[in-house]
Protein backbone atom coordinates (compact mmCIF):
# COMPACT_ATOMS: atom_id res chain seq x y z
CA UNK A 1 0.00 0.00 0.00
CA UNK A 2 1.05 3.44 -0.79
CA UNK A 3 3.16 5.05 2.08
CA UNK A 4 1.64 8.62 1.70
CA UNK A 5 -1.19 10.42 -0.32
CA UNK A 6 0.03 11.97 -3.48
CA UNK A 7 0.59 15.64 -4.08
CA UNK A 8 -2.15 17.96 -5.08
CA UNK A 9 -1.42 19.12 -8.95
CA UNK A 10 -1.55 22.89 -8.51
CA UNK A 11 -3.68 24.01 -11.78
CA UNK A 12 -3.46 27.26 -13.64
CA UNK A 13 -6.01 29.20 -14.38
CA UNK A 14 -7.42 29.53 -17.97
CA UNK A 15 -6.76 32.50 -19.64
CA UNK A 16 -10.04 34.33 -20.49
CA UNK A 17 -11.53 34.32 -16.53
CA UNK A 18 -8.67 33.39 -14.81
CA UNK A 19 -10.15 30.69 -12.51
CA UNK A 20 -9.32 27.24 -12.14
CA UNK A 21 -12.62 25.68 -11.94
CA UNK A 22 -12.71 26.39 -15.47
CA UNK A 23 -9.17 24.63 -16.33
CA UNK A 24 -10.21 21.91 -14.68
CA UNK A 25 -13.75 21.41 -16.46
CA UNK A 26 -11.83 21.96 -19.60
CA UNK A 27 -9.58 19.31 -18.67
CA UNK A 28 -12.85 16.57 -18.04
CA UNK A 29 -13.86 17.97 -21.69
CA UNK A 30 -10.66 17.36 -23.07
CA UNK A 31 -10.70 14.08 -25.54
CA UNK A 32 -7.50 13.14 -26.88
CA UNK A 33 -5.13 16.01 -25.65
CA UNK A 34 -6.58 18.42 -27.48
CA UNK A 35 -6.73 21.46 -25.52
CA UNK A 36 -7.51 24.07 -27.55
CA UNK A 37 -10.32 22.79 -29.33
CA UNK A 38 -11.96 21.89 -25.50
CA UNK A 39 -11.17 25.57 -24.49
CA UNK A 40 -12.89 26.89 -27.64
CA UNK A 41 -16.16 24.71 -26.76
CA UNK A 42 -16.29 25.75 -23.63
CA UNK A 43 -15.87 29.21 -24.26
CA UNK A 44 -18.62 29.54 -27.27
CA UNK A 45 -21.21 27.26 -24.77
CA UNK A 46 -20.32 29.98 -22.18
CA UNK A 47 -21.12 33.09 -24.90
CA UNK A 48 -24.15 31.02 -26.10
CA UNK A 49 -25.41 30.95 -22.16
CA UNK A 50 -25.07 34.84 -21.99
CA UNK A 51 -26.76 35.33 -25.10
CA UNK A 52 -29.80 32.79 -23.84
CA UNK A 53 -30.01 34.48 -20.21
CA UNK A 54 -29.66 38.11 -20.82
CA UNK A 55 -32.91 38.66 -18.60
CA UNK A 56 -30.80 36.91 -15.73
CA UNK A 57 -28.72 39.83 -14.97
CA UNK A 58 -26.24 37.35 -14.05
CA UNK A 59 -22.60 37.12 -15.65
CA UNK A 60 -22.95 33.43 -17.83
CA UNK A 61 -19.79 32.44 -15.31
CA UNK A 62 -21.81 32.94 -12.97
CA UNK A 63 -24.85 30.72 -14.23
CA UNK A 64 -22.11 27.79 -15.05
CA UNK A 65 -21.16 27.91 -11.42
CA UNK A 66 -24.58 28.14 -9.92
CA UNK A 67 -25.61 25.12 -12.64
CA UNK A 68 -22.73 22.62 -11.49
CA UNK A 69 -23.56 23.38 -7.54
CA UNK A 70 -26.97 22.68 -8.56
CA UNK A 71 -26.14 19.32 -9.72
CA UNK A 72 -23.70 18.56 -7.28
CA UNK A 73 -24.35 15.43 -5.18
CA UNK A 74 -24.64 15.31 -1.26
CA UNK A 75 -24.97 11.90 -0.89
CA UNK A 76 -23.91 8.73 -2.64
CA UNK A 77 -24.32 5.03 -2.46
CA UNK A 78 -20.75 2.79 -2.41
CA UNK A 79 -21.07 -0.97 -1.97
CA UNK A 80 -19.93 -2.97 0.67
CA UNK A 81 -19.52 -6.18 1.21
CA UNK A 82 -20.92 -7.93 4.80
CA UNK A 83 -20.82 -11.61 5.54
CA UNK A 84 -21.44 -12.95 1.77
CA UNK A 85 -23.71 -10.38 1.02
CA UNK A 86 -23.40 -6.99 -0.73
CA UNK A 87 -25.26 -3.93 0.43
CA UNK A 88 -25.74 -0.64 -0.86
CA UNK A 89 -24.41 1.79 1.92
CA UNK A 90 -25.41 5.75 1.46
CA UNK A 91 -21.83 7.82 1.90
CA UNK A 92 -21.55 11.53 2.62
CA UNK A 93 -19.60 12.73 -0.57
CA UNK A 94 -16.35 14.56 -0.18
CA UNK A 95 -15.96 18.65 -1.48
CA UNK A 96 -13.43 17.66 -4.03
CA UNK A 97 -15.60 14.78 -5.43
CA UNK A 98 -18.85 16.68 -5.19
CA UNK A 99 -17.59 19.18 -7.83
CA UNK A 100 -15.64 16.36 -10.13
CA UNK A 101 -18.90 14.33 -10.22
CA UNK A 102 -21.00 17.48 -11.03
CA UNK A 103 -18.49 18.19 -13.90
CA UNK A 104 -18.38 14.68 -15.27
CA UNK A 105 -22.03 14.22 -15.36
CA UNK A 106 -22.63 17.72 -16.73
CA UNK A 107 -20.03 16.80 -19.52
CA UNK A 108 -22.11 13.36 -20.11
CA UNK A 109 -25.31 14.21 -20.36
CA UNK A 110 -24.63 17.22 -22.86
CA UNK A 111 -22.62 14.70 -25.18
CA UNK A 112 -26.13 12.33 -25.10
CA UNK A 113 -28.50 15.98 -25.61
CA UNK A 114 -29.31 16.34 -29.28
CA UNK A 115 -28.06 19.04 -31.41
CA UNK A 116 -25.58 20.27 -33.66
CA UNK A 117 -22.19 21.12 -31.83
CA UNK A 118 -20.85 20.27 -28.43
CA UNK A 119 -21.02 23.79 -27.54
CA UNK A 120 -24.76 24.08 -28.10
CA UNK A 121 -25.31 20.60 -26.50
CA UNK A 122 -22.77 22.19 -23.21
CA UNK A 123 -24.82 25.09 -23.49
CA UNK A 124 -27.89 23.60 -23.41
CA UNK A 125 -27.45 21.37 -20.26
CA UNK A 126 -25.61 24.10 -18.19
CA UNK A 127 -28.98 26.21 -18.74
CA UNK A 128 -31.18 22.93 -17.86
CA UNK A 129 -28.83 22.63 -14.67
CA UNK A 130 -29.14 26.06 -13.50
CA UNK A 131 -32.99 25.65 -13.84
CA UNK A 132 -32.71 22.61 -11.68
CA UNK A 133 -34.55 20.46 -14.98
CA UNK A 134 -32.28 18.32 -17.48
CA UNK A 135 -30.53 15.01 -17.18
CA UNK A 136 -27.60 15.82 -14.95
CA UNK A 137 -30.05 17.23 -12.34
CA UNK A 138 -31.92 13.80 -12.66
CA UNK A 139 -28.94 11.87 -12.22
CA UNK A 140 -28.37 13.72 -8.65
CA UNK A 141 -31.43 13.14 -7.82
CA UNK A 142 -31.32 9.54 -8.26
CA UNK A 143 -28.31 9.47 -6.20
CA UNK A 144 -30.01 11.24 -3.44
CA UNK A 145 -33.10 8.97 -3.57
CA UNK A 146 -30.52 5.43 -3.53
CA UNK A 147 -28.88 6.61 -0.47
CA UNK A 148 -32.48 7.50 0.86
CA UNK A 149 -33.85 3.81 -0.08
CA UNK A 150 -30.46 2.18 1.46
CA UNK A 151 -31.02 4.65 4.79
CA UNK A 152 -30.89 1.18 7.11
CA UNK A 153 -27.53 0.12 5.75
CA UNK A 154 -26.02 3.61 7.28
CA UNK A 155 -24.88 1.51 10.03
CA UNK A 156 -22.12 -0.46 7.74
CA UNK A 157 -20.14 2.75 7.07
CA UNK A 158 -16.53 1.96 6.56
Amino acid sequence: MRKGKPKKRELLPDPRFSDEMVTRFVNNLMLRGKKDLSLRIFYDAIDMVGEKTKDENKPPLEIWKKALENIAPHVEVKSRRVGGATFQVPVEVRPDRKITLSMKNLINYAKQRPGRSMSDKLAAEIIAAYKEEGGAYKRKEDMHRMAEANKAFAHFRF
